[in-house]
Parts: structure tokens; sequence; C-alpha cells
């Protein structure tokens, strides 16, 4: 329990630590795996292992796969040449070594070379007096182009990764909450700093909060969905300029019942993920970033960054993260959506009311006209 609390700053016990974030501005993820006793799994997919190895490693173990298996298979050329006898005739003519031109452990560590990268410079060539020699170059050219599809593949995938596509894709660095069409909404803004578009592109975000259930079970870290546009169809975007990403606080939005007052003592992080397919490599991107309660702002909005030009729309990146503040009702979207209610119950009397009383008036009127015409006719 000691530990809960001196991780998660939510419990009554510790508000005055400092929150600490699950995703960073930057998207890497703060977390860390320990105590893991089944490392094993990572040699059952080595490739993904490979991949994920961070570039000094990758180049390590990358030269390091060329230069074992150069020098396993050179010794064993320099093993045959031994045991064969071809290194005590070097100087007789008429011996038939397996390997011409191999004197020594070095000249069967460049024959090794040779073979396995298929230089063939034409100096140290194997003869056909050497079953075992034959057999070895075979087993070497094939284990040899398996290094080299596996290591090459690794190379290509992890040069090839959209991590970096990532770096290009930006958030705002506030949200903001302010009224959209008379509801309240939660937005942030999204861009891409590439002329090269991201396909299919769809936002999704989560609100993490640690809660506590009625049974009193404390679940740390608690995922939460926030609709930004799932059923509508808005949360797939077409990011060709900044886009505003927009969350209506409605019934079903876990910020409900959350005012202005309460935004300030709350403890969450949103968090939001942007994923799309790289135009240009046709790889899967995904870019992250992060919200702490005190980085949403509270009757904001974000300033505009589009204006026309001659021929063009012209996008002013920096105005990205500027916002500036908005009369915004410091309530929370239930209240204000009941004031509404109110409001609108209360217009709907006063004009039923004044509905029925114009009949009333009109027959009086007839009634009135009526009785001036009865008169005139009995005068007459």
């Amino acid at each position: 329990m000691a530990l809960e609390n001196s991780v998660f700053p939510s419990r009554p016990d510790s508000l005055s630590l400092p929150r600490q974030r699950y995703v960073e501005k930057n998207g890497r993820c703060n977390v860390q795996h320990g105590n893991m006793r089944e490392t094993y799994r990572y040699l059952t997919d080595i490739f993904t292992t490979l991949v994920d190895l961070n570039w000094r490693c990758s180049l390590f173990v990358f030269v390091m796969a060329y230069a074992v298996t150069w020098l396993f298979f050179g010794a064993i050329w320099y093993l045959i040449a031994y045991c064969r006898g071809d290194l005590d005739h070097l100087e007789d003519e008429t011996w038939t070594p397996c390997v011409n031109n191999v004197n020594g452990f070095i000249s069967a560590f460049l024959f090794s070379i040779e073979t396995e990268t298929t230089i063939g410079y034409g100096h140290r060539v194997i003869t056909d007096q050497c079953p075992v020699g034959t057999m070895l170059l075979l087993l070497q050219a094939i284990l040899g182009s398996m290094v080299n599809a596996f290591m090459v593949g690794c190379m290509f995938v992890k040069i090839s990764q959209p991590n970096k596509r990532a770096e290009t894709l930006v958030f705002s660095k506030h949200a903001v909450i302010s009224l959209r069409d008379d509801k309240l909404c939660l937005m942030f803004r999204v861009g891409d700093l590439r002329s090269s578009h991201i396909v299919g592109a769809n936002m999704r975000a989560k609100l993490i909060k640690s809660k506590q259930t009625q049974e009193g079970e404390f679940i740390p870290l608690d995922q939460t969905d926030i609709s930004v546009g799932f059923e509508t169809g808005d949360d797939r975007l077409f990011l060709v300029s900044p886009l505003v990403i927009s969350h209506e606080i409605d019934a079903h939005s876990p910020f409900w019942d959350m005012s202005q007052a309460q935004l300030e003592k709350e403890d969450f992080e949103i968090v939001v993920i942007l994923e799309g397919m790289v135009e240009a490599t046709g790889m899967t991107c995904q870019a992250r970033s992060s919200y702490l309660a005190e980085e949403v702002l509270w009757g904001h909005r974000f300033s505009p960054m589009m204006s026309l030009a001659e021929g063009f729309f012209d996008i002013d990146y920096g105005a990205f993260h500027h916002t500036f503040e908005v009369d915004t009702p410091s309530c929370s979207a239930r209240e204000l959506s009941l004031a509404a209610a109110r409001l609108d119950a209360h217009l709907y009397w006063s004009i039923s009311s004044r509905l029925d009383e114009e009949p009333t008036l009109a027959n009086q009127a007839a009634k009135h006209k009526w009785l001036v015409v009865l008169e005139s006719d009995l005068k007459v």
C-alpha cells in the first residue's frame, strides 16, 4: 500500500506530491518493467528483440554477427588445411591443397570472407581434391545467405521505422474547455509539419485516473475512453492543416460533473493518440501526448492560425499553441444542461399561456362586433 501511495498521488495521504506522468509530452511512455522472470520469451521473438534495440546495440550485433561467422568458418578452413597437411607442403608444387594459397589463419580468414560475401578475388580458390571443403563451402554459402537476410532485414526494418515521423506530428501544449454550440467542450489542437500527409489518420483519447470501487478496491491508472467523434466519424481526420479536436462534455463524458473550481483540485491525465499510415512508406505511425489537469485551461479558445493568401491557404504555426480567454460558465456541464432545460421549460410554458390567451381575446372581439351589428339591425 505504501508503494501505491508513492506512485499514485491521487490518494488522500499524498496529495502534496507532484503528479507523475503516465505518458510524457513527447509521447514516451513512462513505464519500466521489472522483476521479469520469463526473459526467454524475448528469444522466441528474436527478430522483434533486435529491432527494438537501440542503435548502438543494433550496430554491435550487426558487426558481431558477420565477424563471428567469418571467424568461425575461417577457423574451420584453417583446421582443414592443418589436418590435411597443406601447411606442411606450401613449397611443394606437386601437392594439391584443399584451398590454394591458404598458408595460415589470416589467409583462411580472408578466404572465409570472400566465400561468404561472394567477392571472389581469384587468388584463393577451392580445389576438386577436397570433398570436405566442398561440403563446407556449401554450408557457408547457405548460412551466409541466412545471416545476410536476417541482419539486413533487421536493419531495413529499423531504418524504415516511422518513429521519427511522429516527431513532425505536434500537439498543443494545453487543452482548453469552452463553449461550442452552447455546449461545454474539451478541445486540443493537432498538426502535421510535413507536406506529405498521414493517410487514414485516426484520433483517440484516454482519461488516466486512479479510482476506488464501491467494494473498496483501489485501481491505479484506470483508463476511460474519451469520445472524440467515434459515433459521428469525426475521429477520422483529413490532416492537411492543423485541426482542433473536440470532445463534447455530455452525460456520457467523465467530465460531466466537473466545474472550473473542481478542475483545479482534480488529479488526472488525458492521453491523446494519433494513428495513421505514412504516405511515403505505407507503414503505420503513432504519435502520443498527454495533458495533466493543470494543463487544461478553462474558459480559453485556440487562436486562429489560417489565413487566405493569393491562391493558397497560409498556416501560421507561430500561433499553434496560442489561446485566448472567452466567456465561459464556471459551472459543470450537468448544471449548465439543467439551467438550459429550466430556461426551455419556462419559455415553453410562457408561449403556451400566450397561445391560450389569444383565442379568448379573438372570441371577445368577435362577440363585441356581433353585438354592434345586432344593435344596428334593431334600430332599423
